[in-house]
């Protein structure tokens, strides 16, 4: 009897640790399924559809700030055409405030200038002359130093008014880079970069020529076909800045007692 007993318990012992395995692996394999469903919200994860859908909202959130500057530039107009009629000043007031107008980069500037433009190098790019190392991804595109390289270099040549791309240059005004985009006032610029000036092109090209961050970006032009080409302007038109002139600052927090 006792035999009996052990042969047919036996088997139920052994079977009872396989069964609760199993179950184990269901309930794990169901709380993947749950994660999953719930991380991809019924969309595809293992596609780049998000990226793309992240690149879409850039290019829709650029596209409405254009529209929106073009609106403030609207009523920036019709509230200067209201201003300026009978307020009261005096001529030399009036000419003064023309004076900050356009040092400011509200105003429309015409002369003569420069355009710089900078490119990427073509992705399959290798040296182009002994003795230089093969480039890295890093050496092959425009950086947000080169950009700010190229405006810097114009203001210290004695440029009146700047304009990168399609937008005008004011004193709040910060060039910056995300990855391969350039990040302008909202807006969302890929190369080639086109940075125009207004001064005197001989005074601005010696600027370029002399300035210790361009002359490093000339290595990279020759070992590895970087784009740089600047063209004289014998009358250039820049626009005036039509966004919006918010100042924003931090403030000092109290000391705690």
């Amino acid at each position: 009897m006792s035999n009996s007993d052990d042969s047919s318990a036996g088997p139920r012992r052994r079977a009872r640790p396989v069964r609760l395995l199993a179950a184990a692996v269901f309930a794990l394999a169901g709380l993947l399924f749950v994660t999953s469903f719930n991380t991809s919200k019924g969309t595809n994860i293992r596609t780049d559809a998000s990226l793309l859908k992240l690149s879409d909202l850039i290019k829709e959130r650029s596209q409405d700030n254009a529209a929106l500057e073009q609106s403030t530039a609207a009523v920036r107009g019709r509230v200067d055409t209201l201003a300026e009629r009978d307020d009261g000043s005096t001529k030399a007031e009036d000419a003064k405030l023309a004076a900050l107008r356009a040092a400011s980069g509200t105003e429309e500037l015409t002369g003569k200038g420069l355009t710089v433009t900078l490119n990427d190098a073509p992705p399959n790019a290798t040296a182009r002359i002994p003795n230089v190392p093969e480039p890295q991804p890093n050496d092959l595109v425009i950086h947000q130093q080169d950009l700010q390289a190229v405006v810097n270099a114009l203001w210290q040549g004695g440029a009146e008014g700047i304009q990168v791309m399609d937008q005008r240059l004011i004193s709040t005004s910060a060039v910056r880079c995300v990855g391969n985009t350039l990040i302008l006032q909202g807006r969302v610029y890929s190369p080639p970069y086109k940075i125009s000036a207004v001064g005197d092109p001989a005074a601005m090209k010696k600027a370029l020529a002399a300035s210790p961050a361009l002359q490093n970006y000339q290595l990279y032009v020759n070992a590895y076909g970087l784009g740089w080409k600047v063209d004289e302007h014998k009358a250039l038109t820049l626009p005036g800045y039509s966004g919006t002139v918010d100042l924003h600052y931090a403030k000092p927090v109290a000391p705690t007692p």
